[in-house]
């Protein structure tokens, strides 16, 4: 049997999954992987981890995500609970064996015809679910997280302990993430000294300039003090002072010099894409510098991509390297192409690798969980047609969907009930936002009824 094998089950990965698992022709199959246990709601995991007494709404089983209604020659699909731990051209390696889906104890390797890279990214310390969360205190304790919903919400209550025993909190970084930190802790702790560091003039910089303004005007109402245009000095030396009150804070610096005090500094400055697998697989496939750092490149197919004078340089390919370039005719110098042309000549080594989401460098699209589920789309799409192509003889190369991202869209939660928003040029706001985010929405999606019994499994 083929395989199709997506890795990363989040947003992007679990759209991939779902047109995959419904449309493979006999004799092929999906294998689904991802070192969680359970699908982490990374959008409402800022909330919960204030509001812990929601987390369980945060962590949503696999378990139906392969299981929907397909037709009844359809091959076997199967979720793997592991991580992958190396990458191949045509095979990768898990951390566990699974004998019983060909995934032997001896090399614990899956071999795949088609592969969709979807492992996305992770925050910095003290807010990654796998990290510490205290920084200091859990510098010498090993980190026994093994991506299962039990660990993910004892983290959620070890974080909320922290906030709730420190008087100053400082979040660095004025995008989403630390707006939200922000006037959550401000709401539920009113009397809490938060400061919010950004290094630009604006907040959220990618969208219009009301959006700054509106975000401003609550932060101002919780009595939140910004500082705007102030850049951490990372370099500076750890310092800590005690307050007028006996209560010892670290000491943060700007690189102009102002000092900042807080009981608790929380690193909202970005993520970072996990992408170090396809670096060792395809070094040239992974943006060194710049904005796009560590990004991988991708042709508007979502197929990996590498700069075509790279892949003419490199004199080091290996055996199983050349056979598979033979395999294959690069579909980058033989597709029509359906939409805006990419902005750089790229080339595409290996046809059957897509990678989509935050781990990719998808022509200026936000990293969020819209634009992966379009991107999802559009390579789950591609491989079903290079599949059909492969079947038919003589067939001719297929003309490949070609992703371009559409206009900044954001809705960011602004205290336990407000939230704005921008869509398509429109900006709003609301009053209504429940405390859990509408978390419940996000089962529905994965192919579950929630219920408060079930959402607790």
């Amino acid at each position: 049997m083929k395989t199709v094998a997506v890795i990363g089950a989040s947003y992007g990965g679990n759209r991939a999954a779902q047109i995959l698992s419904q449309e493979l022709p006999e004799g092929w199959r999906l294998v689904l992987v991802d070192r969680n246990s359970h699908m982490n709601h990374l959008y409402a995991l800022p909330r919960f981890a204030i509001l812990p007494e929601h987390g369980h709404k945060a962590f949503i089983p696999y378990t139906s995500l392969l299981a929907r209604p397909c037709p009844a020659d359809a091959p076997r699909h199967v979720f793997l609970h592991a991580r992958v731990t190396s990458l191949g051209p045509r095979s990768l390696t898990l951390s566990r064996a699974f004998p019983e889906h060909g995934v032997a104890e001896e090399d614990r390797t899956l071999h795949f015809d088609y592969l969709v890279y979807a492992l996305g990214s992770h925050l910095p310390a003290p807010i990654n679910v796998w990290g510490p969360v205290d920084t200091e205190a859990e510098r010498d304790k090993p980190i026994l997280h093994d991506g299962t919903k039990a660990q993910g919400l004892k983290w959620l209550e070890r974080f909320r302990a922290m906030i709730e025993r420190t008087s100053s909190v400082l979040v660095v970084g004025g995008g989403a993430l630390g707006i939200q930190y922000s006037t959550d802790i401000a709401e539920v702790w009113p009397n809490k000294r938060v400061t919010l560091l950004h290094s630009r003039k604006q907040l959220l910089p990618r969208f219009n300039e009301a959006m700054h303004e509106e975000i401003m005007t609550t932060l101002s109402e919780r009595n939140v003090k910004v500082v705007l245009g102030e850049r951490l000095d990372l370099s500076a030396p750890p310092k800590t002072v005690v307050s007028e009150n006996g209560v010892t804070e670290r000491v943060a610096r700007t690189q102009s010099g102002k000092e900042l005090q807080a009981g608790v500094v929380l690193l909202c400055t970005g993520q970072t894409p996990n992408t170090a697998l396809l670096r060792e697989l395809l070094p040239d496939a992974v943006v060194p510098e710049g904005p796009s750092k560590n990004l991988v490149r991708v042709s508007r197919t979502m197929q990996v991509a590498v700069p075509r004078q790279a892949r003419a340089a490199r004199a080091d390919t290996t055996v199983e390297e050349l056979q598979d370039k033979l395999a294959r005719v690069a579909v980058s110098e033989t597709a029509a192409p359906t939409g805006p042309a990419p902005p750089e000549d790229v080339d595409i080594p290996y046809p059957h690798l897509f990678a989509i989401g935050d781990a990719a460098d998808a022509f200026g699209a936000v990293k969020a969980g819209h634009t992966a589920h379009y991107q999802a789309e559009a390579a789950a799409r591609n491989i079903l047609k290079l599949i059909q192509q492969e079947a038919t003889p003589n067939a001719p190369e297929p003309e490949l969907e070609q992703y371009a991202p559409g206009p900044p869209a954001i809705k960011l939660s602004l205290g336990l009930s407000q939230a704005v928003y921008q869509v398509q040029g429109v900006i709003g706001r609301k009053t209504d936002v429940p405390a859990d985010l509408d978390a419940p929405i996000m089962w529905k999606y994965y192919g579950l009824d929630p219920t408060e019994e079930s959402m607790l499994l």
